[in-house]
């Protein structure tokens, strides 16, 4: 089964709605407004799927442990340690993808947790692997997709567990990375004023194996992805950044919804400043493009006056980074494209993760 079948898709007209082939969550609509694209961030399942995080921190959150610096809802946990913090992720990869290309599962399963690092300033360091599976076919080109981005990236997996035989097929690795603990960027710390930024490599492709995936990274050097995973390193160095995420399954908008929940602000986002590639190029909408997971892309705020150094970064490591909005104090994100602006999420009642009435997490 191809994985685009089963995940919500936006397509422009009646007319090809009656001749696709979707036929789950399909949204049509006529023209690209901040209507559309509010509609189908908001009932992507790359973020509706988020939407039990707040329940599961409930019934997990941790009291009165003075090492423990961040945990739920940022992107890698922070345990202090002697000036230093270790930071602790893990992240796992949807069956359907592993169904449909387990190189490419395997792959992503390294990638996605080397961003989880990487989106908080801190050097990967190493991963351990649970792996399930079906057959040893499936499982060779998992591992083989593994160790092609352990080697790009320089991360080596150092260890795991095995469940042969299953009937089904999982992926799920966890990684440990370092770095001072007074650099870290964290994602609950947006400011009232902030500029958001987003910062994304469009030299790619929409990967054969799974429409809703950017794949950049696959068609980088080894010098070249570690190099774009300094820029976030350097920008923690030096301070330059109030809070960022990297961009995940729920896109650039719900990424940064993300973001914004956590930080218990609002943001206004103009849509037209959102880096894109050519879009009729690729064959693929704007609506499409905003809930894509890039191979490479973080969303972060900064001072205004650190827009342009921040900016020049990225670009330097062959990314385009733009601001794209404003944080502010509504608790509410809202997209706007041609003199119209709609809400995607109120986070004050509802949120993404549902994590925004949670306290004590820490």
């Amino acid at each position: 089964m191809r994985l685009w079948r089963a995940i919500k898709y936006i397509i422009f007209d009646e007319k090809e709605y009656h001749t696709s082939l979707q036929d789950v969550g399909v949204i049509v609509v006529d023209n690209c407004s901040s209507d559309s694209v509010a509609r189908s961030v908001r009932e992507y399942e790359g973020v509706t799927r988020k939407r039990a995080i707040g329940e599961l921190i409930e019934n997990l959150k941790i009291n009165d442990q003075p090492d423990v610096v961040a945990s739920f809802g940022e992107d890698a946990a922070v345990i202090r340690q002697d000036g230093m913090a270790l930071l602790l992720a893990a992240d796992g990869i949807w069956s359907k993808l592993m169904e449909a290309d387990p190189f490419w599962a395997g792959y992503c399963a390294v990638l996605v947790n080397v961003h989880d690092i990487a989106a908080m300033g801190g050097r990967p360091l190493a991963m351990v692997d649970v792996l399930s599976f079906t057959d040893g076919k499936l499982c060779n080109e998992v591992t083989r997709g593994m160790q092609v981005a352990s080697e790009q990236f320089g991360v080596p997996i150092v260890g795991g567990h095995l469940h042969p035989d299953t009937p089904y097929s999982v992926i799920d690795l966890a990684i440990m990375g370092s770095m001072p603990v007074d650099d870290v960027i964290y994602s609950s710390t947006a400011e009232n004023g902030d500029r958001v930024v987003a910062a994304i490599d469009l030299d790619g492709r929409v990967h054969p194996s799974c429409i809703l995936n950017w794949d950049s990274a696959t068609m980088r050097s080894a010098e070249e992805v570690r190099g774009q995973i300094g820029v976030m390193q350097e920008l923690a160095r030096r301070h330059l950044v109030t809070a960022a995420k990297d961009i995940s399954n729920p896109g650039v908008i719900g990424t940064l919804g993300m973001l914004l929940e956590t930080s218990k602000k609002g943001a206004e986002v103009e849509l037209d400043a959102i880096p894109r590639p050519d879009l009729k190029e690729h064959g693929i909408t704007f609506e499409h493009w905003v809930r894509m997971y890039p191979g490479m892309g973080f969303i972060m705020t900064c001072y205004d006056e650190h827009t342009e150094e921040v900016c020049r970064l990225f670009e330097e490591a062959g990314m385009t980074a733009q601001p794209i909005g404003w944080v502010n104090d509504t608790h509410t994100l809202t997209v706007s494209y041609e003199g119209a602006t709609t809400s995607v999420f109120d986070l004050e009642t509802e949120g993404i993760m549902r994590i925004i009435n949670t306290t004590d997490l820490v």
